[in-house]
């Protein structure tokens, strides 16, 4: 579970977040495979190195080949029946980017995500994201949502930023998020509209409820796709103190006297540091064991255990027993105290908190030789990397091909490690 702190000191778009979001979950080979996923023929992901005044990050660039393709087959065409109408293949070229693929209604790209090879939440996501989109622009424009057509975000640079985003937020796993004011721009922007303020219209209608402020910069800085992906997040304004674990920047395209990127943290708050880890322990001799089973122990995490375990001892009078040692963050111990209590035979428990350090770590997907495999890396003090197959991974693995789980840990460990 993350909490995502939301910088927005020049504005936010489409692919500064989701530049922002793959630098966080470091899903850089995974967006690369986007376009496959999405069955998006001759579309390609660029990722460029930029320096946006002193910012050292990645930009994100989305290609639609097909376009060139249409555009170049439609200029031959052209030109093999037209050799002296040379002058009309610049109208040309605009008609083509203007009209091949970017009016899509609601319907059209929601086909294209349920039928994608992505989890139920990132097509949940992505599709939340433009139901916003797609109301804000029904109502500025009076028309209905059905019949709607999408101009500038029914592009596939557009549907793969949102879509892309949409998969770094499940990843990260956000469950709750803080913005800054956010930097719209002035002035005006020519749109499919025609000439429209800034922010346009759509981008207005999102932002209703949110801090905002034009800034000195003539152009957009806040694109409807950048507003809708926020208005998904639901962000809270009152930032308190966060403890922040990792940035990320996404770059926009244009360049400023300031840094023009997005930058998003992934943060716990300051109860849920390592200063507040608690351990809850509770000494049971007069139930039985059945009661501990899986359920019992989903149960634990789903109150907030960060991980437990169960110590067999001799109690007085020579009983065998059980300790219950349940490791948490002190804002967790009275959901924890109360489900024990309630569950267990136990009538008293204690709580004291503790000290640990702990080696940061992330799950990746790597492939080996029986396929992709989710693995943790695990950073050492020394700054060396270990990866450790996750046993779900392996057992899923273990199960489609009849062999025991244990060989496919032993396999897979040889080529990682």
């Amino acid at each position: 579970m993350s909490i995502l702190k939301i910088e927005a000191f020049s504005g936010m778009s489409g692919d500064m977040f989701l530049g922002a979001l793959t630098e966080l979950t470091n899903s850089y080979e995974e967006l690369i495979q986007l376009p496959i996923k999405l069955h998006l023929k001759n579309v390609e992901v660029k990722i460029s190195e930029v320096n946006k005044n002193g910012i050292a990050c990645k930009h994100i660039k989305i290609i639609d080949n097909n376009e060139y393709l249409e555009t170049r087959h439609d200029i031959l065409s052209k030109s093999d029946h037209h050799h002296t109408h040379k002058h009309n293949h610049t109208n040309l070229i605009i008609q083509k980017e203007k009209h091949s693929h970017h009016h899509r209604h609601l319907k059209d790209i929601y086909k294209i995500i349920n039928e994608a090879d992505l989890s139920d939440k990132t097509k949940e996501i992505s599709k939340s994201i433009f139901l916003l989109l797609g109301k804000a622009e029904a109502k500025v424009h009076g028309v209905d949502i059905n019949t709607i057509h999408f101009h500038e975000v029914g592009a596939i640079d557009s549907i793969l930023d949102i879509v892309g985003s949409a998969f770094m937020i499940d990843k990260l796993d956000v469950k709750k998020s803080f913005v800054t004011d956010i930097r719209t721009g002035k002035g005006f922007a020519m749109t499919e509209h025609g000439r429209l303020p800034i922010p346009c219209p759509a981008t207005k209608e999102l932002l209703i409820g949110f801090p905002t402020y034009p800034g000195d910069v003539d152009g957009e800085m806040t694109t409807p796709t950048g507003a809708a992906i926020l208005k998904y997040l639901n962000p809270q304004f009152d930032i308190p103190t966060l403890i922040e674990e990792k940035t990320g920047y996404g770059a926009g395209e244009k360049d400023f006297k300031h840094p023009n990127v997005l930058r998003l943290s992934r943060c716990i708050s300051k109860d849920e540091s390592e200063s507040n880890i608690y351990i809850i322990e509770t000494n049971i001799d007069d139930m039985s064991s059945e009661v501990i089973g899986l359920d019992f122990q989903q149960q634990l995490f789903d109150k907030g255990a960060l991980d437990f375990y169960f110590t067999q001892v001799i109690m007085k009078k020579g009983r065998p027993g059980l300790i219950v040692t349940v490791i948490a963050y002190k804002k967790d111990i009275d959901n924890i105290a109360n489900y024990l209590l309630e569950n267990t035979t136990s009538i008293g428990l204690r709580f004291y908190p503790v000290s640990r350090k702990v080696l940061p770590r992330e799950i990746k997907k790597v492939n080996t030789s029986l396929g992709l495999i989710q693995v943790k890396e695990i950073v050492l003090p020394s700054g060396k990397k270990r990866l450790s197959p996750e046993y779900e991974s392996c057992l899923a693995i273990a199960r489609e091909h009849g062999i025991p789980v244990t060989q496919i840990f032993n396999k897979v460990n040889s080529e990682l490690n």
